[in-house]
């Protein structure tokens, strides 16, 4: 590594503004600060939207009022499923891929056991209608 660079390196180490001889774009002269407001931002903003989408999904069936409770009452389960998928798959391409295929295939199981119990369901309506 050259000297200029790990001279740079000591300077921001010790939290100074100018490392480069240049100001630090930012609320704060520490660059370290900078980065930790913009995580915190970033995160609650991911947070919101999160929250948002899954209202909006759950509203047409559930209705606003019963979307909202859903929402609010996730389980820690639910959360930290949901957590460690994400960022399985934005670790790499790989990653996606896997929980993308596994969100494929859960999709259409389930779609798949509700064209079975609808069978069922109107099997039995049919069988109550004859016996009638």
């Amino acid at each position: 590594m050259s000297r200029r660079r790990e001279e740079l390196r000591k300077k921001v180490a010790r939290g100074q503004a100018r490392a480069r001889g240049e100001p630090v774009p930012g609320p704060s002269p520490n660059p370290a600060s900078n980065l930790i407001m913009a995580n915190a931002i970033v995160r609650t903003g991911s947070i919101l939207f999160r929250k948002a989408v899954e209202k909006r999904m759950l509203k047409g069936r559930y209705g606003k009022d019963g979307a909202q409770s859903i929402v609010e009452n996730q389980g820690l389960g639910t959360t930290l499923t949901g957590m460690a998928l994400s960022r399985i798959a934005s670790r790499s391409s790989t990653g996606a891929i896997v929980v993308g295929g596994g969100m494929i295939a859960k999709t259409l199981y389930d779609r798949r056991q509700a064209k079975k119990a609808q069978a069922r369901g109107d099997a039995e309506l049919l069988e109550k209608t004859a016996e009638d």
